[in-house]
């Protein structure tokens, strides 16, 4: 599955380099015949041109013109070697060898075939050009062909094996450049497309938070409406029951002494039993967080939770705070204020720390107290079905992609720590 893509990206980059050196060789030899032009004339009287070199050369001048034009046009559509590459490249080399002979200084559009001849003869054949562009450059710097006497062919010789040389070392290098070329190439698009690949996987992973965020709020209806129904069975079914009990018997006593303290206990009972019902609604639908979001609604919380049951309660807040998912800010509301709840039932802590942590990709809730703590192998024991309890907030953190761990020792309190994804609120 994945060589297709490191081929095309290979192909692509293979491309760029191939579309950056094609301008120069449509263009460079028609550079280099204006160059080899201009320093032509201007030494016409030196090199000593007569007229039957001007009669030569400006006719092949203009076919020299003519023939790059043309193949400017025809590379497009003939992509080399070809045919047509072939000939191009003999009879541009035969040109450019009969006006060096006008012109020693004709040998820079000579040289134009050290750079395109692998491109436009076929591999058995591009020794045999290179050595052929050798000779037109070799015998210009010898001072022109055909070279004058012994001396002069010496220096011939020796200027066409450095020149051979030379050619070797350079398209040794220019092949070299170009595999590095290619392979940076193809490294910058592997590159383009491993992080494109990773900004998809990305976006299906907030994708994936939100549809599990979206599950996440319909497990917890339904258990919600378990938990309810056992909040009413468990404490204000058992409080009515309480009540009825109570009345009944002041409907058959008849001393007014016992008949007022059964009252004062049904009244007691009914008080026990609205309080136990609006902790029910309140954990069903968190009003703290109507208003404010999760950092203060904690603030307000602890401290509320503190005054209540007189006990020295910090809340602390680490990295930057964001505005979360309406459901990972429930969830974490619910862990905290059952945290605090089973810290006043059962701790009888003379402090409590909470700590709400926002790092890079989570975020983490810290409930910490210096009570009695407890046996974690009895905890099933201790929660029962009366309460949401230690597996229930595990179950909430599990239902959002978190995790709930609790560390606790007899006489060494509790720690409860809370870690969830950090799922931005929808803007």
């Amino acid at each position: 599955m994945t060589s297709a893509p490191r081929q095309d990206s290979a192909a692509a980059a293979a491309r760029t380099v191939e579309e950056r050196w094609a301008s120069f060789h449509r263009y460079g030899p028609l550079g280099l015949l204006g160059v080899a032009v201009v320093l032509s004339v201007a030494t016409a009287g030196v090199v000593g041109m007569n007229s039957t070199d001007w009669y030569v050369g400006v006719p092949l001048v203009l076919a020299a013109l003519a023939l790059q034009l043309w193949w400017i046009r025809a590379m497009r559509s003939r992509p080399g070697p070809t045919p047509a590459s072939i000939g191009y490249f003999w009879i541009r080399w035969a040109i450019a060898f009969v006006l060096a002979l006008t012109n020693p200084f004709y040998a820079f559009y000579a040289a134009a075939s050290y750079f395109d001849v692998e491109r436009l003869l076929p591999r058995r054949t591009v020794r045999v050009g290179v050595i052929a562009a050798v000779v037109v450059v070799a015998g210009s710097q010898s001072g022109g062909l055909p070279p004058h006497g012994a001396v002069g062919w010496a220096v011939f010789g020796g200027l066409l094996a450095v020149n051979v040389t030379l050619a070797a070392i350079m398209g040794h290098l220019n092949a070299k450049e170009n595999e590095r070329a290619l392979v940076q190439a193809a490294t910058i698009a592997e590159l383009e497309r491993t992080n494109t690949a990773l900004q998809q996987a990305l976006d299906e992973n907030a994708a994936l938070h939100a549809q599990l965020l979206v599950q996440a709020r319909e497990a917890g209806v339904a258990d919600e409406r378990r938990r309810l129904a056992a909040e009413i069975h468990d404490t204000i079914a058992q409080g009515l029951t309480g009540i009825i009990a109570q009345l009944q018997v002041v409907s058959g006593t008849p001393d007014p002494a016992a008949a007022r303290d059964h009252v004062t206990r049904a009244a007691d009972l009914a008080r026990h039993s609205l309080g136990e019902a609006r902790r029910s609604v309140q954990n069903l639908a968190p009003v703290a967080l109507a208003d404010d979001g999760l950092p203060e609604a904690l603030k307000k919380t602890v401290a509320e939770w503190g005054e209540r049951n007189d006990v020295r309660a910090e809340f602390t807040v680490t990295g930057v705070a964001e505005q979360l998912h309406d459901e990972v800010s429930a969830t974490l509301l619910r862990i905290a204020q059952e945290a605090l709840s089973n810290a006043s039932r059962h701790a009888r802590a003379g402090r409590v720390g909470v700590t709400l942590s926002f790092m890079v990709d989570e975020v983490t809730l810290d409930v910490r107290d210096d009570g009695h703590g407890f046996d974690l192998l009895a905890v099933p024991a201790r929660t029962g079905t009366g309460g949401f309890g230690l597996d229930g907030m595990r179950a909430r953190a599990e239902r959002i992609a978190g995790s709930l761990t609790v560390e606790s020792e007899p006489g060494h309190g509790t720690a409860v720590s809370a870690r969830v994804p950090l799922v931005r609120h929808d803007r």
